[in-house]
């Protein structure tokens, strides 16, 4: 069985936003949508205004309720599938204090300046971007293994996004799981965002407060009806169709019935995934004779307007000797 999906970025439903209408952070929400713009308005991101040529890059928050469901890996899987396809992209780790994508990317030895030294002025931007070794089009921004959550400031974070976006095509946002800081900055400014859900129920239970929490607490939300609200996708990771066949884990109906939204990538359960953090390679280069690495770079294609059939969904026939022999 074969489901064909189209994604030259669908707009998700506002319907969910009550869900998260308990999830109040004063501190946070002080900055209002009627601040100046550092950052660009959204709209020119949507469209270029009178052909001026106006457009910045565009903003993806790659978020998840819960921890442990594979964020940091599709994030940089899907920062160097965007990079590999010749766009310019920057990926922007917000776990500050417990910063995983250096090592996800191999780059772990050459972090020098992070994230909170660019906002507290102790080194420019260009200093603390890294630049990867594979992939020409691709850098990335650590975050500090010594500071707190709360060195970001709603302020801060837009001036540094605001300069990616001049020179980046893409900007990636690998977000700490739940609704702490880091989560609510990385997505606060977010174009998209992909949500990252295991087939388990209670995954899915918090990837539903984080399509709420982004359609009420982003700043396209506080704009409000002059702008398109951010586009929401679901990235499914670690599915197992023989489980899910056997009713052992939640489907992909079951998924899609409880979170509203399109489905961007299925990613099935792979070893390879945790061979390949270690040794500092994304899973995508790994090619599309690798499932899991071929899973991510249909990903990538349909995040960028392409028709692409979700593979892997359903079990691999069994050979006779395999039943037989076990």
């Amino acid at each position: 069985m074969a489901i064909t999906m189209t994604l030259p970025l669908y707009r998700s439903s506002v319907m969910l936003a009550s869900r998260s209408s308990k999830i109040v952070n004063t501190r946070f929400l002080s900055s209002s949508s009627s601040h100046p713009f550092v950052l660009s308005h959204p709209k020119d991101v949507d469209t270029i205004i009178g052909g001026s040529g106006t457009k910045r890059g565009r903003i993806v928050c790659v978020t998840s309720g819960k921890g442990g469901v594979g964020k940091t890996t599709s994030a940089a899987s899907f920062a160097t599938g965007l990079a590999s396809r010749g766009h310019k992209t920057c990926v922007v780790d917000f776990d500050i204090g417990l910063r995983n994508l250096d090592i996800h990317l191999g780059m772990e030895r050459r972090v020098i300046f992070d994230f909170v030294n660019v906002l507290m002025e102790e080194c420019s931007l260009s200093q603390a971007l890294i630049k990867d070794k594979r992939e020409k089009h691709l850098s990335m921004l650590a975050a500090s293994q010594t500071r707190d959550k709360e060195s970001l400031t709603v302020e801060g974070v837009e001036k540094v996004l605001a300069d990616l976006s001049k020179t980046f095509d893409y900007v990636v946002l690998d977000s700490p799981a739940g609704i702490e800081s880091g989560a609510r900055h990385a997505m606060y400014f977010a174009d998209d965002a992909i949500i990252v859900t295991n087939p388990e129920l209670s995954s899915c239970r918090d990837a539903d407060k984080m399509v709420g929490f982004v359609s009420s607490r982003s700043r396209r939300a506080e704009i409000g009806d002059d702008v398109d609200p951010v586009s929401q996708t679901l990235l499914i990771t670690r599915y197992d169709a023989q489980r899910a066949v056997a009713e052992e884990c939640l489907s992909l109906n079951d998924i899609e019935e409880l979170l509203g939204l399109p489905i961007i990538g299925v990613i099935p359960e792979s070893k390879d995934v945790l061979t390949c953090t270690n040794l500092g390679t994304p899973i995508i280069t790994l090619g599309d004779d690798n499932p899991a690495a071929g899973a991510y770079s249909d990903m990538v294609d349909r995040f960028l307007g392409e028709e692409k059939d979700l593979r892997f969904i359903t079990p691999e026939p069994v050979s006779f000797f395999k039943r037989f022999f076990g």
